[in-house]
């Protein structure tokens, strides 16, 4: 009893034989196989539009619902006739599965029909409208509302559930991956039996279960490989960080490919990060400490993003952080995604290509879904006086840099300004205004050079990145808020 989904059948059979039997949506039984194809057709089809799909029963009497049983040449019959109907009448195709399960010392035949993704599942060469769906126990056709209920429901199979490897056995799975710490991610204790833990994952979405066997999805293999070297679709989407000498590419220190999955070896690769990382010295009660020039949070909240918002599809290519004396990159593969703009990202409602792996994620308490990663980076910044965070859309990826902190003397003009429009951003959201006073503490300078500020908000209003609030109130207590606001 290794399947996954007999348990699910059992009990839907028990529920429709007592205390009286009566048909369900989810499951019919039978006692033999029908002569009638079309009308196979139509169950098969009806299964697949159904919630979690369905059962067919063999070997139970129609009339008196009397157990009888089924023979090894019923049962080759049965599963070959069904197997070429989910093939060659339905489309999309079906795959089905079958097992012979003993219930009250009989043998019967249970043959599983999955839900498909896409919907409505119709006759094959026939339009969407010859669709069948489950009502009162019985199978029907769709009516046309039922047709657009069924369409609202569909979609295509997202990256994260495609299958990253050939069939496995459970103990092949449990090798691949590295369960033990996505449990602690989860925080939950591992189910004991492999059968158990095996359902745990296909509820995670990182296995399809499909017959005695199971597939690891993408979403499973990226996320809790042991090695993704494993998965040859996967193995060039591992994390690159490569150390320069200087502030260009022409001396590398060293580099790094990481080899696990991005869930199970994020911490590891963070803790390394900042011990590469340059430091500086302070003095903390009487002791001294090496604290990281780059804050923690922006360098969690930035690996996160490129590892999340990546382009799948883009082959050859992953996640690169570079390091440089001065700076820190975060380069993924893809574009922004239609319709984002670089001076809107702070702040803004998420969107991802990657809707599954970044929902996973926010369980695995790595990242947020809340549109507040940026926020977070932007005040990370503030707070170690650094310079503005850059957004920079490459031809084919996306590179956010950080700069290592400087003086306000010693920052351009062009990165002043825009390091004046982030905080205006950031005092916005905060249902705040920039000021006078707000934006020295930004730079962490005094009262005496006021004007200095003075004369920056000035140039940042006359480039279009802030605006004032209230034009009539007096230029003492000016407050001023980004352009789009």
């Amino acid at each position: 009893m290794d399947k996954h989904w007999i348990v699910q059948a059992l009990t839907s059979l028990k529920s429709s034989l007592e205390p009286v039997p009566h048909e369900l949506n989810e499951l019919d039984w039978k006692v033999r196989l029908s002569d009638n194809k079309d009308r196979l057709t139509e169950h098969l089809i009806a299964f697949a539009n159904h919630p979690n799909g369905g059962f067919l029963v063999y070997g139970i009497a129609d009339v008196d619902a009397n157990l009888v049983g089924v023979g090894q040449i019923q049962v080759e019959e049965i599963t070959r006739r069904l197997a070429n109907l989910g093939r060659d009448t339905v489309d999309p195709p079906l795959v089905l599965d079958h097992a012979i399960v003993d219930y009250g010392n009989t043998p019967l035949l249970f043959v599983h029909i999955p839900e498909s993704l896409n919907k409505p599942v119709h006759k094959r060469g026939k339009s969407i409208e010859e669709a069948w769906i489950r009502s009162g126990g019985t199978t029907r056709k769709a009516a046309r509302s039922d047709v657009g209920a069924l369409m609202l429901h569909s979609h295509a199979p997202r990256w994260e559930e495609l299958r990253a490897t050939s069939l496995l056995s459970a103990s092949e799975v449990i090798a691949k991956l590295d369960i033990e710490t996505m449990s602690k991610l989860l925080q939950r204790p591992l189910p004991g039996r492999d059968h158990d833990l095996l359902h745990w994952l296909s509820e995670q979405s990182m296995v399809v279960a499909d017959g005695a066997g199971y597939y690891i999805t993408n979403l499973g293999g990226i996320a809790a490989s042991r090695d993704l070297n494993l998965f040859d679709s996967l193995q060039r989407k591992s994390i690159r960080m490569i150390r320069y000498r200087g502030t260009n590419k022409v001396y590398t220190t060293d580099e790094l490919i990481g080899e696990k999955g991005y869930a199970v070896g994020f911490e590891g690769f963070i803790d390394y990060l900042k011990r590469v990382l340059p430091h500086s010295e302070v003095i903390l009660q009487s002791l001294r400490e090496q604290v990281s020039l780059y804050p923690e949070i922006a360098l969690r909240e930035l690996m996160a993003n490129a590892l999340i918002h990546q382009d799948f599809s883009i082959s050859g290519a992953g996640p690169t952080i570079e390091i440089y004396d001065d700076r820190i990159t975060f380069t993924n593969p893809g574009t922004l995604l239609p319709g984002k703009r670089l001076d809107r990202l702070i702040g803004t409602t998420p969107e991802s290509r990657n809707e599954l792996l970044a929902s996973k994620f926010r369980l695995y308490r790595i990242c947020e879904e809340r549109g507040t990663g940026f926020q977070k980076v932007v005040s990370a910044v503030e707070l170690f006086g650094m310079p503005p965070v850059l957004f920079t859309p490459l031809e084919n990826a996306f590179q956010v840099t950080l700069y290592a902190p400087r003086q306000f003397s010693d920052m351009p003009q062009a990165e002043r300004i825009e390091a004046c429009y982030q905080h205006a951003v950031l005092q916005y959201f905060s249902s705040q205004a920039l000021t006078n006073t707000t934006l020295r503490t930004r730079f962490k300078v005094s009262e005496r050079q006021r004007n200095q500020i003075t004369n920056l908000i000035a140039d940042a209003v006359e480039a279009g990145r802030i605006k004032r609030k209230d034009t009539t109130a007096g230029n003492k207590f000016a407050e001023y808020i980004p352009y789009w606001a």
